[in-house]
Order: C-alpha cells, then sequence, then structure tokens
C-alpha cells in the first residue's frame, strides 16, 4: 500500500510543478502589465478592407481598475471620453452632451470601430483569476523564448472562453494570444512588439488586434510618449473630469 501511495505522488508531482509555473507565469504577466500610474498618448488605426480610420487618443490609468481615454483626433470625435472604474464604463458623447453608462451586451460591441470591445478594455489584466490551464511548452517566437500557455476561463462572465498565449520568458510580456469562444472558433490574434524599458519596466509599445471573423480587419495601437509613475489628480477618474 505504502509503494502504492509513494507512486502515485512521483506520478503527480509532474502535475503540481506544472500547475505552479503556470500560477507564476500568470502572477507575473500581471504584475508586468499592471501598474500604479500610467499617462500616454497613442494614435490607433482601424483597417477595414480598403477603409482606414486613424485616431488620437491621450489616456491614463492607475492600478488594474481605473483607466481615463480621451480622443483628440479625427475632429469630429475629439473630446469623447470613456472613463473605467472597477466594474463599470461610461462614455461621455459631447454632440449631444450625453454620459452613457456601457454594460451588459453593449460591453461585446466594438470600441469607435476597431477590432477591440469594450470588454476587451474591461478585461485587460487580471488573467490569474480569470483563468486555469496547463503551460503547454516552450517555443521560440520570433527569435524570443517563450513559454505557450493554454488558458480557460474558470468564470462565464470572461469575454474569451479559451485562450493560447505566448509570454516573453525574458519580460513576462504576452507577445502573442489567440482568442476562442465556447465552440472553439477563433476570434481574435493580438500581438505585441516594440518592447522598450521605462525606468526598468519592459513595455510594449504597438499592439494590433486582427478579427477573423471578418475579413482584412484590424486595429493597430502604437504608443507615444509613455510614462509610468506619474502624479495623477483623482479626479481624473470621476465623472466629473468626464463630463467637464
Amino acid at each position: 500500500m505504502l509503494r502504492w501511495i509513494l507512486a502515485l505522488v512521483l506520478t503527480l508531482l509532474p502535475l503540481v510543478a506544472r500547475a505552479q509555473s503556470l500560477d507564476e507565469i500568470l502572477s507575473r504577466v500581471d504584475a508586468n502589465m499592471t501598474y500604479d500610474t500610467r499617462e500616454t498618448t497613442l494614435k490607433m488605426t482601424v483597417t477595414k478592407g480598403d477603409r482606414v480610420k486613424v485616431y488620437r487618443m491621450h489616456s491614463f490609468g492607475r492600478g488594474a481598475d481605473e483607466a481615463a481615454v480621451e480622443y483628440l483626433e479625427p475632429a469630429r470625435d475629439k473630446g469623447t471620453k470613456m472613463l473605467k472604474n472597477a466594474a463599470d464604463l461610461w462614455m461621455w458623447m459631447p454632440a449631444v452632451e450625453k454620459t452613457q453608462k456601457i454594460s451588459g451586451h453593449m460591453l461585446r460591441q466594438s470600441m469607435m470601430g476597431s477590432d477591440m470591445s469594450y470588454e476587451d478594455m474591461m478585461q485587460a489584466s487580471g488573467w490569474r483569476k480569470q483563468y486555469a490551464g496547463v503551460v503547454v511548452g516552450e517555443e521560440l517566437l520570433e527569435g524570443r523564448k517563450v513559454w505557450k500557455l493554454e488558458l480557460k476561463a474558470t468564470t462565464p462572465d470572461v469575454s474569451y472562453p479559451r485562450r493560447l498565449v505566448w509570454v516573453d520568458q525574458a519580460t513576462s510580456i504576452p507577445l502573442k494570444q489567440e482568442l476562442y469562444a465556447l465552440s472553439g472558433m477563433l476570434l481574435k490574434v493580438w500581438t505585441m512588439s516594440d518592447v522598450k524599458d521605462f525606468g526598468g519596466r519592459q513595455f510594449p509599445t504597438r499592439m494590433v488586434v486582427e478579427d477573423k471573423v471578418q475579413q482584412n480587419s484590424r486595429t493597430e495601437l502604437v504608443f507615444e510618449n509613455m510614462s509610468f509613475a506619474v502624479p495623477l489628480e483623482g479626479e481624473v477618474f470621476s465623472l466629473r473630469w468626464l463630463e467637464r
């Protein structure tokens, strides 16, 4: 009996180690992709077939739960603002001078015509709490050593029930993600690149989201003038800021 128990323990040890490795990897990813405070300007280029639309934005972030974005260009969208506070998301539309709360099925709609949904903005981090899975193995991705992870959602309210993620071993940045529906259909491919050093923090300055359900549909985000650990007024993350 003792020999059988010992054999069982030895069989399970690699699985325990694998689970711990996944937890450590996701912890590092979450730690690296969240921050105390951040301020940046960015350009978003949305391509739908032959049509291309370019936006410029000014964004602020604090921790994993607070974010604020103001659109600077094009002229017709100038002054549009979005505010995320924990599980709540609001949008200010200057053309009608109205604040609208984005909730329910609206969260899965396209954000300003891009390939990102409002829900993508809401669930940008926190994978360790949202997913369980396995470390599939190690690979090379564009010359970088990466961990390949297969993640399955542990709660029904997550945007993508399954993710395949390639995490850079050196920077803990998810360089590539494949996002799947519950049916197994590939919905989106999300890549991160042009990693730069910001005072010891490695962070991507270019992201591309490709919609695999629509043909020739992609959104590119290029971050400019990015700063971390910057002082921000608390009012930035309030409804008062949104409507002023």
